[in-house]
């Protein structure tokens, strides 16, 4: 009999056997309210991450929760370009404890300032995919 700890042996290859603990990374969620035109460099990135800013764009702006994300979009994005989407995502927790939470009006108008140097490890410690979660016309 094998304990957990003797190797196991498969074609000519030893591999240790260990105890592992096998933990889910800690995520938070996020919103980013989008125009068509992100959205389709988004989709270019296969929804994987958000494309780089425009060198007058020194942040980018997720916010922390989806009503104020579907009010930027309908104040906003809307207005300014016909139509608007709300993607939602989840970053790593730890990756993200970097960043203050700043509050730019009300109580639910709370967001993070990304540097926009920082983009791709950002879009590195997003944990699965950007998913549109609505339309607005």
């Amino acid at each position: 009999m094998t304990t957990a700890r003797e190797p196991f042996h498969k074609k000519n290859c030893t591999i240790p056997r260990t105890n592992f603990l096998i933990m889910k990374r800690q995520t938070t969620i996020l919103f980013r309210p989008v125009n068509d035109k992100e959205l389709a460099l988004i989709e270019k990135m296969n929804f994987t991450g958000f494309p780089p800013r425009l060198p007058e764009q020194p942040f980018f702006y997720p916010v922390m929760n989806e009503e104020y994300a579907i009010q930027i979009t309908r104040d906003w994005n809307v207005p300014a370009y016909g139509i608007g989407y709300v993607t939602k995502f989840e970053v790593d927790s730890e990756y993200l404890s970097k960043f203050k939470v700043q509050n730019v009006g009300g109580s639910q108008h709370n967001e993070l300032w990304v540097p926009s140097a920082e983009m791709e490890e950002f879009n590195e410690n997003i944990v699965g995919s950007v998913e549109v979660i609505s339309t607005f016309k």
